[in-house]
């Protein structure tokens, strides 16, 4: 490590403090969006952990999403409400900086492949039913979500290794209220527009690629839709789609404007104010919309209300604008249009008590 970060024993984050109007009601809605994000978050574990009938691969992958921005927003979100807190500018450790930095590019990259795994498992789900088991078997889930933390970790080492080796001047301000890769970067008082390149190439490439990925799945699910027949099975498979749709564009999008905008054309408000909205609203928001999209845990809900049994062995099938009964374990559909819970194919809703149709 240079000389100079040896004498350097901490940043200063500028956070909000040159906004003084907007500190108290920002504090209010971080507050508000943080405790909001925590329940939610929390509410999506204990049901994918503790309830047989989201006992599949999406629910596995949401409840590891879940987790992810559960420690996403704890690494910034506490730390921020003290900063906004205060009319001036609060130090920051140099060690304190690169952990919070760490932590939140593997938490950052995880969700990209996260987000990128549960592409996947719609792909299957919707195309290739019939080999649903095989291509999302409990080891495929499990080296998925592994191989998610692994990337994040691989990421994270390495940039944080290239950013924290530079060094700094002897009073470095972050125009941020957090240490983000760029601000911190554009600090260093040398070799810093080469260590730039390689940190933003490395970055573009780690989201663009899952998000390719992410696109080539939807764009065989949209060819499977528009090969169905009827309106109402189109609507039926796409709402199954539409949560995780709705959060891929949200994270994506903000993630998308703020690393790959160019230089020239950005501003220290609006990346602030960009950062916001991904580290604090879009993991608040993500909750929302799995559970009022999400007919699964709505009838999970409602049936626990309701005190309905949850079979594993009757399956309600909505095969065009007809139900009819099937036994789980002989499957001749080519395409379902939703998902049972105890269905070893998650391509249909629903929960029926054994005696409905008896």
């Amino acid at each position: 490590m240079a000389k100079e970060n040896q004498t350097l024993p901490e940043f200063l984050l500028l956070g909000f403090s040159d906004l003084r109007a907007l500190q108290g009601p920002l504090f209010w809605v971080v507050f508000l969006a943080y405790l909001a994000t925590f329940l939610g978050n929390s509410m999506i574990i204990l049901l994918t952990q503790t309830s047989p009938a989201l006992n599949s691969p999406m629910y596995f992958f949401l409840r590891h999403l879940s987790v992810v921005e559960l420690i996403y927003t704890t690494n910034i979100v506490p730390r921020t409400l003290v900063d906004l807190a205060s009319p001036y500018p609060r130090a920051i450790s140099f060690q304190g900086c690169a952990a919070q930095m760490y932590i939140f590019i593997v938490l950052g990259i995880s969700e990209c492949c996260l987000l990128t795994a549960m592409a996947y498992d719609r792909y299957a789900a919707i195309c290739r039913p019939l080999h649903y088991s095989t291509l999302m078997n409990w080891q495929v889930c499990v080296a998925m979500v592994g191989t998610s933390w692994f990337m994040g970790i691989i990421t994270a080492t390495t940039h944080s290794s290239l950013i924290f080796t530079l060094p700094f001047p002897s009073h470095p301000i972050i125009p941020h209220f957090l240490c983000d890769i760029l601000p911190v970067l554009r600090l260093a008082s040398a070799g810093k527009h080469r260590s730039e390149i390689s940190v933003m190439a490395a970055t573009v490439i780690l989201i663009m690629i899952p998000f390719s990925l992410i696109v080539t799945s939807y764009a065989r699910i949209l060819g499977t839709i528009l090969a169905m027949a009827s309106t109402h099975s189109r609507h039926k498979v796409f709402s199954t789609c539409s949560s995780h749709l709705l959060v891929v564009f949200l994270f994506f999008g903000t993630a998308s404007i703020t690393y790959i905008q160019p230089r020239a054309g950005s501003s220290v408000t609006m990346d602030r104010i960009l950062s916001l909205f991904y580290t604090v609203i879009t993991p608040m928001l993500n909750p929302i919309i799995y559970t009022l999209r999400n007919k699964e845990i709505r009838n999970l809900d409602q049936a626990q209300k309701d005190g309905l049994s949850l079979p594993h062995n009757v399956c309600v099938i909505y095969w065009e604008d007809s139900i009819a009964r099937r036994d789980s374990n002989s499957w001749e559909q080519n395409h379902l249009t939703v998902s049972s819970f105890t269905c070893p194919v998650p391509a249909m809703t629903g929960f029926v008590d054994q005696n409905t149709y008896a």
